[in-house]
């Protein structure tokens, strides 16, 4: 079954399993209709029986009236049945994605912030509540009714029972031959097909920098072996199940004709009636149909396994983060203690054992060569990578247990490779949040992009994508800093702020650095050129990930000029 919900699974994936059992009884209500519909599917047969064994033997055309008004009716109703369970099944599909939605959604974002994000989750989730409405799921409704066809058809003749029992059995064994055939290439695909989509979603990403060194046909060629690979899978997977599902629906047909061979038998053996003949072949094809189906659609109950199986699996490795109480709003006063922060998906340590202070309004410059560990502090020190040992705090309180949705509007952040995102210039500096024009216009003057963006076409409605549209390099770098100091954070993290601007834009950048100060904002800037330092108060030197000098910038900068003293780690 595609969608377990059994006791072992429960407990393997307990909040898909709470998920499921919130629309419980929709499926109950559609097990309830189900019921009634295939209860209905009776009717053509009774009308069937009537008409060969009464109408034909009595020549009544009042009878042959009646029995068709009333089966157009009880199929009319059975139609309007269906229609219900449909819609009963589409509402429990939206439920189960809405309850999911929130909860996959940060889940996949909390996983991208430790590297290995992407939208599959999100992607899944979707795909499984469109599975939910398809004919597979109908098929496992209409399958427990197999039996009672089973026992009506006994009531015809026993051996009418036996032909449908030996049916089901081959149709049972057709459909496991097909999971067994197709579940393990189509698991190697699936996986693989999504290996291939972040490969091309790199690339779209990079498509300056392939055009420009002619890499397009070397990486279109690696992406094609992939895909052939997959392709490879998917056609064996296919060709199998076409077989099999081609075999199936041959043999269905094969013994609905066999039992009109047989029930003629019957017939002129005089132990059944000429209507039981028809009636006994629609009963094995009403029987059989929802067999049939499950093995012509099993594909598409693999693909939802492993959708489920991966929503599960990360839904459990990312736990649900716990509501915690609201702190004061803080001041900005940041410690960390002996910090050692791992990569994500690293054995070694990108930064070992730093501690600094820094008291509310004052400035950290962070240099050093590359890969001494600048970034990994920067993100340890938002709370993005959680520190491996040590402590990072705000106001005392560790960075982690802060609540994210309550410490956003206090914080800035300007990365290395800036992200604006699709809309409006206003729309990316207040965060998409509620617009306010006054405090959206300070922090672009705060910023010095404010006449820049006067002249743009629609000024602040100047709509960009995600790469900054008609914004270069210098001016995306401008407007992320305007993001980043909108609302007058109280802690701002800067990551090479200056690496696209000339000289008088590192000017601006200093004298916007020196008002941020001037508000109360605790501000660390990790640079690898000399004029911003110009703002800061205090200044740390990494190398190889650890701290070789930190303390006030003019003893710092002194220690590192002085030939016979090397430097030391000053006390803040």
């Amino acid at each position: 079954m595609a969608i377990p919900n059994n006791n072992q699974n429960s407990s393997k994936y307990p909040e898909l399993a709470e998920a499921l059992k919130e629309t419980k009884r929709y499926f109950i209500y559609a097990g309830i209709f189900s019921a009634a519909v295939n209860l209905l599917q009776l009717a053509p047969v009774i009308y069937m029986l009537q008409v060969y064994d009464r109408v034909m033997s009595s020549g009544s055309l009042s009878t042959l009236g009646s029995l068709t008004l009333i089966l157009v009716a009880l199929l009319i109703a059975m139609g309007g049945f269906e229609w219900v369970r449909t819609m009963i099944l589409i509402s429990a599909s939206n439920k189960i994605e809405t309850s999911l939605r929130k909860r996959v959604s940060d889940a996949s974002f909390k996983r991208a912030l430790l590297g290995g994000g992407n939208a599959q989750a999100v992607t899944d989730l979707s795909s499984l509540r469109q599975f939910l409405t398809g004919n597979g799921l109908f098929a496992f409704f209409d399958a427990p009714w197999f039996p009672i066809y089973v026992g009506i058809m006994f009531m015809f003749h026993p051996w009418f029972g036996v032909s449908a029992i030996f049916a089901g059995i081959v149709m049972v064994a057709l459909g496991y031959a097909n999971e067994k055939a197709t579940s393990k290439k189509l698991q190697e695909a699936n996986a693989l097909s999504g290996r291939v989509a972040a490969q091309l979603n790199g690339t779209l990403r990079n498509a300056e920098v392939i055009a420009a060194m002619g890499m397009n046909g070397a990486i279109r060629d690696r992406q094609e072996k992939s895909s052939d690979e997959v392709l490879r899978l998917q056609t064996d997977a296919s060709k199998r199940a076409g077989v099999i599902g081609n075999f199936s629906k041959s043999f269905r047909m094969i013994m609905q004709s066999l039992l009109l061979g047989l029930g003629a038998l019957l017939a002129l053996r005089q132990e059944i009636s000429p209507g039981m003949v028809i009636a006994g072949s629609l009963l094995l094809g009403r029987a059989l149909a929802p067999i049939d189906m499950l093995v012509g659609t099993w594909k598409g109950f693999a693909v939802a396994r492993a959708q489920y199986d991966r929503l599960g699996q990360l839904l459990t490795n990312i736990p649900e983060e716990i509501d915690t109480m609201s702190l004061p709003a803080p001041t900005g006063v940041l410690t960390t203690e002996q910090v050692v922060v791992v990569p994500p998906g690293a054995r070694v340590a990108a930064v070992k054992g730093v501690t600094i202070q820094l008291e509310a309004g004052e400035a950290l410059g962070i240099v050093g060569p590359s890969a001494s560990g600048k970034s990994s502090l920067a993100r340890a020190l938002l709370g993005i990578w959680p520190a491996y040992s040590g402590k990072v705090r705000l106001d005392g309180a560790d960075i982690g247990a802060w609540n994210r949705g309550e410490l956003g509007p206090y914080i800035g952040y300007l990365p290395q490779d800036i992200e604006l995102f699709d809309g409006t210039i206003s729309e990316n500096i207040c965060r998409f949040g509620e617009k306010d024009a006054g405090k959206i216009v300070q922090a672009a003057q705060l910023a010095g992009v404010h006449d820049l963006i006067l002249h743009l076409p629609n000024g602040y409605d100047t709509v960009i994508g995600g790469a900054g549209g008609v914004l270069s390099g210098g001016q995306r770098q401008r407007v992320g800093l305007a993001r980043a100091v909108y609302g007058s954070p109280r802690f701002m993290v800067l990551d090479e702020p200056n690496s696209n601007l000339d000289d008088q834009g590192e000017k601006e950048l200093v004298q916007a650095l020196n008002r941020v100060k001037e508000s109360g904002c605790t501000v660390v800037v990790i640079t690898h050129r000399t004029m911003v330092l110009q703002c800061v108060d205090k200044i740390l030197v990494m190398k190889e990930g650890a701290a070789v000098a930190f303390g006030p910038k003019d003893d710092v900068l002194a220690s590192l000029m002085s030939p016979a003293k090397p430097p030391q780690l000053a006390a803040s």
